[in-house]
């Protein structure tokens, strides 16, 4: 017989969340680290983010920038900034996403994934 009715290990189970805890921080630091790119316009302006999502670095090359055309470039740029923000989630979910599926697949609660 199993000691205490076959329920898990407290103890064991502690550990392990313990561990997932400290797997957890140590992707979100990796993310913190990593960059990635979007790009708009066949690569006229490309946006930097780190993997969790934050602006570092905007480029525009020269041809996409006409005086007589500001919505142009703003478009550019709004949709270099959400290219560079999806390609951040995915890393997100390769990085984060294991670690949601060690608690059994159910996820962690206030993860986006």
């Amino acid at each position: 017989m199993i000691p205490g009715g076959g329920q898990p290990n407290m103890q064991q189970l502690l550990q392990q969340a313990q561990k997932m805890q400290q797997d957890l921080a140590k992707a979100q630091e990796e993310l913190a680290r990593t960059e990635v790119e979007g790009q708009a316009g066949g690569g006229l302006v490309r946006a930097t983010v780190t993997g969790s999502g934050e602006l570092r670095a905007l480029k525009i090359d020269p041809k996409a920038v006409d005086p007589e055309d500001t919505e142009t470039l703003a478009d550019l740029v709004v949709a270099a900034v959400q290219a560079a923000n999806e390609n951040a989630q995915t890393l997100q979910q390769q990085k984060l996403g294991p670690l949601a599926q060690g608690l059994g697949g159910g996820g962690i609660p206030g993860l986006p994934f």
